[in-house]
């Protein structure tokens, strides 16, 4: 049975502690927190001895789940990683590229596995189209959120978009040609609302506009590709695919439209939501990758790629604020 030790209790901290307590696979020894406040509440809790020691938790468990702030990721990561530990870390995958290129190295060096916490890949109205074949030709992308104080030690892009340029980026399988961007902090020292156009080589562009200054929620990906749209709402946990109808499509709701070509035969699907907890099941998928020495679903390099592109999000922000 693996041994799971907890680093950072906080909001979402209690959320994986919540999920490692049904997951039947390992076994919850202890927990991190520096908060002697959040740690009394921890403990008394979920009944979870606290550890004040990072090596000592370190060195009496296999998996090492990291929900600390940002700025501490590389640390522990780096440390569990010697140590020969499994890690799962919360997405961004690190502070800074140079931190997060050196734990892509660390762990091709280890025999360990890494996941990153990109937990839309699991959202079910994703899993949804798990079978559907995608090759977007353009992407529209809202995801907005109320201000709330917790995760602004990073930008908009860093804290919300990279939810969505991680999963652009497992869709779109080409490298990115050229990125615009622009943002403004109002709340906070940092992006709070952006809006970025990528484009790719092979001829797709995604338009993305993150906020967390809004007075509404959205969590949306449009995708539009040949004969085929796809609307994916993460934050209802529904999908809807539009297209030209097919032998397959018996079930669907249909209806006729006329064109220069002729009548043409719409389809109307809205496929099976799978009822999943997204936190539990990407903590399950990690216990499988690492019990049976298969990949992550979401591994260091894809944490990777995604942080690339966020920075080069913020550089030409940055650049365009200089210039403004």
């Amino acid at each position: 049975m693996l041994k799971v030790a907890v680093f950072g209790t906080g909001h979402l901290g209690k959320f994986h502690l919540n999920n490692w307590k049904e997951i039947k696979k390992i076994e919850l020894i202890g927990f991190y927190d520096p908060d002697d406040a959040t740690a009394q509440a921890i403990t008394e809790k979920y009944q979870l001895k606290r550890y004040t020691d990072i090596d000592e938790l370190m060195d009496i468990c296999d998996i090492v789940d990291i929900i600390a702030p940002t700025n501490f990721h590389f640390e522990l990561c780096e440390k569990a990683i010697r140590k020969g530990k499994h890690v799962f870390v919360e997405k961004p995958l690190a502070n800074t590229m140079h931190e997060a290129k050196e734990l892509v190295k660390l762990v091709k060096e280890s025999n360990i596995k890494l996941q990153v916490g990109h937990v839309e890949r699991f959202n079910p109205a994703y899993l949804a189209i798990s079978t559907t074949p995608l090759h977007p030709m353009f992407i529209e992308v809202h995801r907005l959120a109320q201000f709330n104080p917790r995760g602004t030690e990073v930008s908009v892009i860093l804290d919300l978009m990279i939810h969505d340029i991680d999963i652009i980026l497992s869709i779109v399988h080409s490298d990115v040609k050229n990125i615009s961007a622009s943002g403004v902090a109002v709340m906070t020292d940092t992006p709070d609302i952006a809006n970025v156009r990528i484009e790719f080589n092979n001829g797709c562009v995604a338009n993305l506009t993150s906020s967390r200054i809004s007075m509404k929620k959205m969590r949306k990906i449009r995708l539009f590709q040949k004969d085929a749209y796809i609307g994916i709402d993460f934050l209802n946990k529904k999908t809807e695919i539009i297209k030209l109808k097919n032998v397959s499509d018996e079930d669907a709701f249909t209806f006729d439209i006329e064109t220069k070509n002729g009548k043409k035969t719409i389809a109307v699907l809205q496929p099976l939501v799978p009822e999943v907890n997204a936190i539990k099941m990407e903590l399950e998928k990690f216990c499988e990758a690492v019990i049976n020495n298969t990949p992550t679903i979401v591994s260091e390099l894809d944490g990777y790629r995604a942080m690339d592109i966020a920075h080069q999000i913020l550089q030409k922000i940055k650049h365009n604020t200089i210039n403004t």
